[in-house]
């Protein structure tokens, strides 16, 4: 069985490799399903375990299968199966348990260990093969008329959980109102949060360096966000005029522009970082100022990575919601399609050349 897969930390190692066809019986007690891959998405991460910046291969293996952005069908499944059958179309999570408190509950995506497992990223196999088998716990199922957007409700579950975690955190403060929201970053993510937000009553700033015009721009402007270029507008003359923000929902991995969010964040305001920056980069921040308004404002800044299956099933309603609000926009996203896993180089072309790309992603097989 064909797969895409790198030698972790050995840099521009991708290449096609041969894994063994996985069983039903692979899963214990009966619970295994298996997928047949359809469709997945990459994107930065994708890039970076190329790179060999990080990334771990599993057990037994010397290579590590990439992709975590998955779609698929099911073709079989085991006696022990009740919410799913063959035919359902289907998104797989990528973090997997390890032994922590919070993993044993299914918060997973919570971890408090060292180590970590999440598909096609660190110590287990991903997404761009043939097939895969796994447990119900973590498939998620899509509806059919929404079968063509489903590659995207890995990156979705990603902004779902900050900024339902946004709200859990603000709970401290009885009554929390937000009206206005500040992007930081126009690439897919970016946009994801700015149509998450957006569904959500926020009025909406994306912020980003490129000058319009842009199909970026185009798109934060169709669910009528506002886009703004860095470049013509810096971050504290758009907050003068458009906020104070309640919640900055950071996708650049731009540690400066991180802490220049803090800044101008609103008194009891919140900060999602999602990005992450380079190790080793210096940044110049005005500390002081920061730990003032911190203090004083009652602000609060948070990390999140992945998502469990709680945020994918968020993914999915949403994604229904939107395509009533502004039917295709999200389809629009799908602007680089790379024919078969035997065109890796391709599709590593695409992500690290393309900047016009919002999303790239592997068509593994016919539905």
């Amino acid at each position: 069985m064909k797969a895409i897969s790198v030698f972790p930390r050995e840099p521009n190692s991708v290449h096609l490799a041969e894994l063994p066809m996985p069983k039903v019986t692979d899963v214990p007690n009966g619970r295994g399903v298996l997928i047949k891959i359809i469709r997945v998405g990459v994107d930065g991460t994708d890039k970076e375990i190329n790179a060999g910046e990080y990334g771990g291969a599993p057990p037994g293996y010397d290579f590590l299968t990439i992709g975590h952005e998955s779609f698929g069908k099911v073709v079989e499944i085991g006696p022990n199966v009740r919410d799913l059958a063959v035919g359902d179309y289907v998104v797989l999570t990528v973090r997997r348990p390890g032994g922590s408190i919070y993993d044993q509950i299914g918060t997973y995506d919570m971890t408090t260990d060292e180590t970590y497992y999440e598909r096609g990223i660190n110590l287990r196999h991903g997404y761009l093969t043939e097939y895969v088998v796994d447990d119900p716990e973590y498939i998620v199922k899509v509806p059919p008329g929404l079968k063509q957007l489903g590659v995207l409700l890995e990156p979705i579950s990603i902004a779902e959980k900050g900024i339902y975690q946004a709200y859990e955190i603000q709970r401290r403060l009885k009554v929390w109102r937000p009206q206005r929201a500040a992007v930081l970053g126009a690439g897919p993510l970016g946009l994801i949060a700015t149509f998450l937000l957006r569904l959500r009553g926020f009025d909406v700033t994306t912020l980003a360096r490129t000058r319009p015009p842009t199909f970026n721009a185009e798109l934060a402007e169709a669910v009528s966000a506002r886009y703004v270029s860095t470049q013509d507008m810096p971050m504290k003359d758009a907050s003068a005029r458009y906020g104070p923000w309640d919640l900055i929902f950071e996708a650049t991995g731009n540690s400066q522009a991180t802490f220049e969010a803090l800044e101008i964040l609103a008194r009891n305001g919140i900060l999602i970082v999602t990005g992450i920056s380079a190790a080793g980069r210096q940044v110049s921040i005005s500390g002081d100022m920061i730990n003032l308004g911190l203090v004083l404002g009652n602000k609060v800044m948070f990390g999140t990575v992945n998502a469990n299956r709680e945020y994918f099933e968020m993914g999915v309603q949403d994604v229904a919601l939107a395509e009533q609000l502004w039917p295709g926009w999200l389809a629009r996203f799908l602007t680089h399609p790379v024919k078969g896993l035997e065109n890796y180089a391709e599709m590593m072309r695409l992500l690290t050349e393309e900047k016009k790309a919002i999303k790239v992603y592997v068509e593994v097989a016919e539905e």
